[in-house]
């Protein structure tokens, strides 16, 4: 039975127990889930040409053996064979291949195959996040096959564009707009029709990326109610809708505030995926009266976690990936030296308040293994006592440390940095670069650059220059840089240039470089700092 046949005979226990009953298990539970799962995904990797070509002539039989065996892998290591979808050479046969983003403009896509079983698995997970969104505490759930969902997120190929499939197995949820038609929309174009949609019928469930929810959510009142709606628009409406119109207007009217979307939805559930959803979930919370739940997921890896009702912490599925931890102390060891050979750890070997890596095996026939997707995690607990949950819960932290990720869209490199400064033909002779977040809890992207000054006059450079330049040179080489301007209007490079010879000065004292990408900030302090003694004194 699916979602929907178990609605209509409102069977809500066995409904909570097919697709959360996860969050009810022991860490041994959860463990042995997670080791019967990856002894069946050994057996298929390991005799696929794709395995064998990784393990080089080993043999591993037990997880134990593969974890040493196997080393850490990156996207590089399966590139050949994906970017040209050789299926032949695959541990399952892909049902579909999704893409995502690589590396700007020097490897521009990434592409991953999904087996049917990694897509039930992507079913099952994603109608839990439906169902968790809903939730008020354990059990109690809002959803019915009437509801309607607007969608605020990419189309396939793009991984986002299974959600609205995959539930479409499940319930007979109606997206605004319809799948089918936004594929032919732009993104701006897509929101929009949306919004309008959901003017007319009402919504129960709005799903977007963090920073484009805000986005959307804070151009509402434009897109709405607008000016010359007039009585015409007014009357397309369903008659309850028409009702909340009216009844905003004099709300927001009496109150002096602009239109918010809480004034005429009252949503069941607000989901967020992508990176810096802490920046946005408190102003998504006033902009629509509900906590958003934030869910993560990945192209490779698929749906791996979500929040439950108390929106406090993310619960990884044990039937998606295998789970490893690269501790963060290794993880930054393994930047600096790239053949040293950490340990990682298991789901039930975390401990609180430290930082992981995640490393994962994708499961059910997937392609990648021990595979360090370049996300950062934060463990805040083993228990929690406000949902009685017994297995490890964590907190999304940010992409590993030689990315700058912003706002979920755009994955800037070092190498992204060095073509934007060879393309712009600006002299720098030295830069570092790191994510801030600004007063507003904003991220942006900061570099620290010195310019050779002797080839201009004082006037003829300066940090509003060189940031303009830079800025149109990211958005040559990175869609996704370009589409941070369009779709969320933000311009998110903040440049401070430095004195001659800081960065020469800074390598005298160190004796090495400062790192390019996100610098420890006791160095970045004494790297800022040198550029306001003498350059006499530094020598």
């Amino acid at each position: 039975m699916n979602l929907k046949e178990m609605l209509e005979e409102r069977q809500f226990d066995k409904i909570w127990q097919t697709y959360c009953g996860f969050l009810d298990l022991s860490i041994e539970s959860y463990m042995e889930i997670q080791n019967r799962l990856m002894e069946e995904q050994i057996a298929l990797w390991c005799k696929s040409p794709l395995g064998k070509g990784i393990l080089k002539g080993k043999r591993p039989k037990t997880i134990d053996d593969f974890r040493k065996m196997v080393p850490l892998t990156t996207y590089d290591d399966y590139a050949d064979i994906l970017l040209q979808k050789r299926a032949e050479l695959l541990p399952g046969n892909p049902i579909i291949w999704l893409q995502t983003t690589w590396e700007g403009g020097k490897q521009p896509i990434k592409i991953a195959p999904y087996t049917r079983s990694m897509l039930d698995v992507y079913r099952q997970n994603v109608t839990a996040c439906l169902i968790l969104c809903s939730s008020t505490e354990k059990g109690k759930f809002d959803v019915e096959n009437t509801d309607r969902f607007l969608y605020g997120l990419a189309p396939l190929p793009y991984a986002t564009g299974l959600f609205p499939l995959a539930l479409n197995e499940e319930i007979d949820i109606q997206f605004l707009p319809n799948v089918k038609e936004a594929i032919e929309m732009s993104f701006s174009e897509c929101n929009k029709l949306g919004f309008k949609l959901a003017m007319k019928s009402g919504v129960e469930f709005f799903f977007g990326l963090g920073s484009v929810a805000y986005a959307v959510s804070l151009s509402f009142s434009q897109m709405s109610l607008g000016n010359g709606g007039g009585i015409k628009n007014l009357l397309k409406c369903h008659p309850k809708m028409i009702y909340r119109i009216l009844k905003a207007k004099r709300i927001t009217k009496k109150e002096n505030r602009p239109l918010m979307p809480k004034d005429l939805f009252k949503l069941k559930g607000l989901v967020v995926a992508g990176t810096d959803n802490r920046c946005y979930k408190d102003d998504l919370e006033r902009l629509w009266g509900v906590r958003p739940l934030e869910l993560f997921a990945g192209t490779e890896p698929s749906i791996i976690g979500t929040e439950n009702w108390t929106k406090n912490g993310m619960y990884f599925f044990p039937n998606a990936c295998f789970y490893e931890f690269l501790h963060e102390a290794d993880m930054l060891k393994l930047k600096e030296d790239p053949t040293y050979k950490p340990k990682t750890f298991l789901m039930n070997e975390v401990v609180p308040g430290e930082k992981y890596e995640i490393v994962l095996t994708v499961l059910k026939g997937g392609a990648f293994a021990r595979y360090r997707v370049g996300d950062v995690y934060r463990c805040i607990g083993l228990t929690n006592r406000e949902d009685n949950t017994k297995i490890p819960r964590f907190e999304y932290v940010d992409r590993v440390p030689t990315i700058i990720d912003i706002a979920g869209f755009t994955r800037i490199s070092e190498n992204g940095i060095k073509d934007a400064i060879e393309l712009s033909k600006l002299p720098i002779i030295g830069w570092t670069a790191l994510k801030e977040f600004n007063e507003d809890n904003r991220p942006y992207m900061h570099p620290y650059m010195e310019i050779d000054k002797s080839r201009f006059s004082e006037s003829a450079v300066n940090t509003e220059i060189v940031k303009d330049i830079l800025s149109t040179y990211f958005k040559y080489i990175d869609q996704d840089y370009r589409d941070l301007k369009k779709i969320l209007g933000m311009d998110p490079i903040k440049v401070t240039l430095l004195r001659c010879e800081t960065f020469e000065s800074f390598e005298k004292l160190k004796h090495r470089q400062i790192a390019k990408i996100n610098p420890p900030s006791s160095e970045l302090r004494e790297l800022i700092n040198l550029q306001y003694i003498d350059v006499a004194d530094r020598r």
